[in-house]
């Protein structure tokens, strides 16, 4: 399992689809929404963290369809199929492997990109942890997303239709935290419901994405 979460990291940061891709568009959505809604340093104040948080959950999906894809289109997702690992470890560590090569770099770029939002000062330290704690549960339904995609031609669209209503619970309540933590409002409720939502999906996804994947496999 290591091995394979060590392969799926270089393929990621050499095809050019892994952190880079998904910060520059991250950094992209952040310089462009005070152009759109002008200089008003209140107002950015206000949605800085819903932006941060939509900017991070878009930047997850530009990936989303290459979790599977290169694999099936070379036949290694055939041996992985039928090596000794089970299918669901290997959606396990293929979510592993794409948030530490999406997630975990947007999770460390937001607070920088919230300088340019005038993110409140208080409101740095639970975007952090807001991101931390919700985009496991990203990578997990995307890594569903993409096992029921697996194999149809030009499944990107169909993938993002199918997985944006799934991040609507993690939206709303990742940016509810943000959103409290930076006006110093009570956080305890949608914090623990974002936890839920991360530990849910990490506990029953896999097991579906791998029913999913050896339905399309044969």
């Amino acid at each position: 399992m290591i091995a394979l979460l060590t392969r799926d990291m270089r393929l990621a940061v050499r095809a050019g689809g892994g952190f880079g891709l998904g910060l520059a568009f991250f950094l992209i959505v952040v310089v462009l929404v005070p152009f759109g809604v002008g200089p008003q340093s209140a107002l950015l104040s206000k949605i800085a963290p819903g932006i941060l948080w939509l900017g991070a959950l878009l930047a997850c999906l530009l990936s989303l369809d290459r979790i599977f894809a290169l694999d099936h289109e070379d036949g290694s997702l055939d041996l992985l199929a039928t090596s000794p690992l089970p299918m669901e470890g290997i959606v396990s560590v293929k979510a592993l492997a794409h948030w530490l090569t999406t997630g975990l770099p947007l999770v460390l770029a937001a607070p920088v990109l919230g300088v340019l939002l005038n993110l409140p000062v208080q409101g740095f330290g639970w975007v952090l942890v807001s991101l931390a704690l919700g985009t496991p549960a990203l990578s997990v339904i995307g890594t569903f997303g993409a096992a029921l995609t697996v194999g149809l031609k030009r499944g990107g669209l169909l993938l993002s239709l199918l997985v944006l209503p799934l991040y609507v619970p993690t939206l709303i309540f990742g940016a509810e935290v943000a959103r409290r933590g930076a006006e110093g409002m009570a956080l305890t409720t949608p914090l623990a419901l974002l936890a839920g939502i991360t530990c849910g999906t990490i506990a029953l996804l896999p097991f579906a994405s791998a029913a999913v994947l050896r339905v399309n496999l044969r």
